[in-house]
Formats: C-alpha cells, structure tokens, sequence
C-alpha cells in the first residue's frame, strides 16, 4: 500500500472516529461468514458498527484523540465496534454472543474517553445510565416517602379508633 493510500485511510479513520469516546476491541478469528453476519445484525440492531481495521492505521487514526489507548489493544487480527448508544449494553450483548460463538474472542474496551481499558466482561457488568438514574430516583424520593409515612401514621390510629367506637356505640 503506497504512502498516499494510507494517509487517505488514515484521514477517513480519523474523521469517522472523531467524535467517539467508547469502543471495543474483539478477535473474529475463526468465525465462519454466516456467523459473523449474525453478529453484525445483531450488533445493527443495536445501533453498533463493526469493522475490521488495520492497526497500525487504526493507532495512527486514534492518536491524540479519546480512542488513543484502545490502540495498545489492537494486537493481532482484531475488529473495532463502535456505537452511537452506550457501550454498556454492546459489551452485555458481546458476552451473550460470545457464549453463542465460542471462538469470539472479547479483548478491551474503553468507556466515555476515561484512559484506562477495561476488559469488555468488566463493561458488561457496569449498571447503565437508565439502571443509575432509577437509583437516584429512588434515593430521592426514599425520604419524602419515609415522611408521608410518619405524617399518615397517627391519623390513620385516630381514625382507627374513632370507627371502633363508633362500632361499639351501634
């Protein structure tokens, strides 16, 4: 490959990768065509991409940029998905497609820009933004409920009491 194809190649990594922050890094090795077009389907379906890249052009794309530390992962024959949704629940659907195709291989993966590469089962098991928000919700109102509880309480015993005599009464 000449020097002006790979910059061009380059310069397209680049521009197609530039707003992404999270990523992963798998080995397809041995997967016959049919079941990685299962996976890419499935992977579709989820608004995710996945694409076998040079490395080297891959590391030379994602320099100075979020991906910069995914290229030390890149090793070997390997491909690179990408998804517009969160990476969380790419990584629990890699995990379920890895038990369907046992020679998918899960290398690394980075999250949000954070530097640090996480193995793509640690990813999987990281709550989601939707799981997270739930919480928060939850912690949130748990003391306006534990209140409404301790306001409502004595009224109820009154009204309680005041029915029982009404019913002695009659």
């Amino acid at each position: 490959m000449s020097k002006a194809i790979k910059a061009l190649m380059t310069q397209q990594l680049k521009d197609r990768y530039a707003g992404m922050e999270s990523a992963c890094v798998v080995e397809l090795t041995g997967l016959d065509v049919a079941a990685q077009e299962k996976l890419r389907r499935t992977l579709r379906g989820k608004s995710a991409r996945l694409e076998v890249v040079k490395n080297s052009l891959a590391r030379q794309a994602f320099q100075g940029g979020p991906l910069d530390p995914l290229g030390k992962a890149m090793v070997g024959p390997c491909a690179l998905i990408t998804s517009s949704g969160p990476l969380i629940d790419i990584a629990r659907l890699l995990v379920e497609a890895a038990k369907e195709f046992t020679k998918l291989k899960l290398k690394q993966a980075i999250v949000d820009g954070d530097p640090s590469l996480l193995s793509i089962e640690a990813v999987s098991k990281m709550r989601g933004r939707r799981e997270i928000l739930g919480e928060l919700a939850m912690l949130i109102a748990s003391p306006g409920r534990a209140i409404a509880g301790c306001l409502g309480s004595p009224q109820a015993k009154i009204a309680g009491c005041l029915k029982a005599i009404s019913e002695k009464a009659a």
